[in-house]
């Protein structure tokens, strides 16, 4: 894993698979919103709150979050921890779950051996990662603790770590890692380069506004299955605050959803993982 933690541009998350930019040009802006049924460009009110959505989210560090990727083949990959945006580290749990016989996050063979059709959990453990790879850890047994308490306990080379690939619990992860900000985005240049409302939704009993983020560069308007329009899906309420965000997977008819939870003000980021020496 890198120690290093380099500033992400505004919604610019460099992935394998996908890659969201900003650019100059665009839909241009609605300055009153429509009848609330029907897809339409952002007004500038919506813009302003996706701007401050990943400055809320470095604020609030850590924020308990939950990520769930589907890797294909009924396999399903849960990670449950926190992330702090001011270091851009993160810890937790992982669990997958799906047809025995299948891979693992670490990459080797389910630990059941087996290649039957016989759905369940195939492998659990440790999590840590940040922009530059992750590290995988045996969960101690008996042991009730919070996650980061746990992983604080495994020295540095108790975890099996690794850099990214291409599969969607890695670009979930590098997604999650790089969200949060230290400053507001552009509103308008948000706006320009075609992020759209898509619609309102409540989620436990709160609502909130579904958007599209920004086009990838160079796409445009109308164009490809989804008519040009970003993977990512955004759920902001209306103080900027970040409640969901999908990524739609090439290839895979579920998409990746990252869950935020809120501020876990116990939780301590450990140092175990990236010491060196």
């Amino acid at each position: 894993m890198s120690r290093r933690t380099p500033r992400r541009t505004l919604w610019y998350i460099s992935l394998i698979v996908i890659t969201i930019a900003v650019c100059g040009t665009g839909l241009a802006v609605h300055r009153a919103p429509s009848d609330g049924t029907t897809e339409r460009s952002v007004t500038m009110e919506e813009a302003s709150r996706l701007a401050l959505s990943r400055l809320n989210l470095y604020q609030a560090s850590p924020v308990t979050v939950t990520l769930t990727a589907t890797e294909g083949g009924g396999v399903v990959v849960r990670v449950k921890g926190v992330v702090d945006y001011r270091t851009h580290r993160a810890v937790g749990s992982y669990e997958v779950t799906g047809a025995s016989g299948s891979s693992s996050p670490s990459g080797s063979s389910s630990p059941s051996g087996s290649a039957g059709p016989l759905a369940g959990p195939l492998d659990h453990g440790l999590i840590v990662w940040d922009t530059g790879g992750l590290g995988l850890a045996p969960m101690p047994e008996g042991d009730n603790s919070p996650t980061w308490q746990q992983a604080e306990h495994i020295p540095r080379s108790g975890w099996s770590a690794r850099s990214y690939t291409t599969d969607p619990l890695d670009a979930g992860l590098q997604l999650l890692i790089g969200l949060g900000a230290d400053r507001p985005d552009n509103p308008l240049l948000l706006a320009q380069s075609g992020a759209r409302w898509l619609g309102r939704d409540r989620v436990d009993g709160r609502g909130y506004d579904r958007f599209a983020g920004p086009r990838a560069q160079g796409a445009t308007t109308g164009a490809g299955p989804d008519g040009g329009r970003s993977p990512l899906t955004y759920w902001i309420d209306g103080d900027g605050g970040l409640r969901r965000v999908t990524m739609r997977m090439p290839g895979l008819g579920t998409p990746a959803t990252l869950e935020f939870s809120g501020r876990d003000g116990r939780a301590k980021l450990p140092e175990a993982p990236w010491l060196t020496g």
